[in-house]
């Protein structure tokens, strides 16, 4: 299959309508073309474009940055020239002075199809500050990892941050450039839009469901992004940030494990089973050890729960990452009243309120965590925002 990138690359017309502007880049690590070269490089070796800028997102073009709120700097590419602007840094939306260094910015992200993940944001302010300049948007389109699948209670009024872009809930499963069609029309914006579309993108098919297993290698989008496990498990274990819980920052397997040294993983799964097994279904559980080297309880020996989706057991269609996880913490309330769940700090530059309900857009998950609520409550809370998504984002799907 090809990506946009690719298409772009080997198109002798979609590049000639790019000869003679001014081009700029908005890409991370993870914009490779099929043989791995970065779209920087690939882009600047065709003689019909001409780079005049380079944007990179949160964790930086270089994808060195490992967490919330670590800022990256504005430089000058060592190989071309050009200015690197950082859309993660004293701003995270682009500068008016940026707007006037290109005619056409390509965005070249690969995504994880979770509404939190940062990316759609940064695409979100880079319309809006487009459709101001009067300046031209292709998006480079690459699959959802996550498939097709959608999941998880509609972001609510008010709620809106850098990790939640508009009423999109948290497993939207949609691409870059769908998502950038569906914003054009939620926000009503003006823009020259336009989307390359991939070619033989089977999100429906397996073993990949969304990545083409076998054909393109992995490369992590963020530091913390190291395989497809970790995407199909995202949609849930981020919320993983908002606690105390660890994630697995700082292990080989971040946000495909939690837990801590104070729990007992095997009494927490067993709640969890008790509680839902309907929602565990299409992943394996499995409690084990763990001692993260950086980050939250570094150094000390942590009770964990793993999600395993590398397993036979997988089951696309059945499997449901937000619910898992927050019977995860259901489970963990229930075995431990008291537990200091949710931490308390700024998170994504929202400040005055739980990292819980800014990851969640909104209140709800944990005010069902914290009171006698029952997953059927929560099914009914969550299940008719996911109905509506469906319908809702119809119209903007091209593959």
């Amino acid at each position: 299959m090809n990506f946009g990138l690719d298409r772009l690359l080997s198109d002798d017309a979609l590049r000639a309508q790019l000869k003679g502007r001014r081009v700029a880049l908005l890409a991370h690590p993870a914009s490779v073309t099929k043989d791995l070269r970065h779209a920087v490089d690939a882009l600047a070796a065709c003689p019909e474009i001409t780079l005049t800028a380079a944007f990179g997102p949160q964790h930086g073009m270089k994808g060195d940055l490992q967490d919330n709120m670590m800022e990256s700097p504005d430089y000058r590419d060592p190989v071309h020239g050009f200015p690197v602007f950082s859309l993660y840094g004293e701003v995270r939306r682009p500068r008016d002075e940026w707007m006037e260094t290109f005619d056409v910015v390509l965005i070249d992200l690969q995504d994880l199809g979770c509404r939190i993940y940062t990316y759609v944001t940064t695409l979100l302010y880079v319309l809006e500050a487009a459709a101001k300049h009067g300046k031209s948007v292709w998006v480079l389109d690459r699959p959802n990892p996550a498939g097709r699948p959608v999941e998880g209670q509609t972001l609510k009024p008010g709620w809106e941050s850098f990790v939640g872009a508009g009423p999109i809930p948290m497993r939207h499963g949609m691409t870059m450039g769908e998502l950038g069609l569906w914003f054009i029309d939620q926000f009503k914006l003006d823009v020259d839009y336009r989307v390359l579309e991939m070619q033989g993108w089977a999100p429906e098919q397996g073993p990949g469901f969304g990545w083409p297993l076998g054909e393109r290698a992995w490369i992590n989008p963020s530091p913390n992004a190291p395989n497809l496990s970790m995407a199909r498990a995202y949609a849930g274990t981020v919320m993983l940030e908002g606690t105390t819980l660890s994630e697995g920052r700082g292990t080989t397997r971040p946000l495909e494990l939690f837990g801590a040294p104070d729990i007992d993983a095997r009494a927490v799964i067993a709640e969890m089973r008790a509680l839902a097994p309907q929602w565990l279904e299409g992943c394996i559980l499995r409690d084990m050890w763990f001692e993260p080297t950086f980050h939250k309880h570094v150094g000390q020996l942590c009770s964990g729960v793993q999600i395993h989706m590398d397993h036979p057991a997988y089951d696309h269609a059945a499997f449901r990452p937000w619910r898992v996880q927050a019977l995860g913490f259901k489970a963990i309330r229930r075995l431990y009243p008291d537990y200091d769940l949710w931490r308390d700090f700024p998170y994504e530059y929202a400040f005055g309120k739980l990292p819980i309900d800014v990851i969640n857009g909104g209140q709800g998950l944990r005010e069902w965590v914290d009171v006698g609520a029952t997953p059927a409550d929560l099914d009914a809370a969550t299940t008719p925002d996911e109905a509506a998504w469906e319908e809702t984002r119809r119209p903007f799907l091209l593959y």
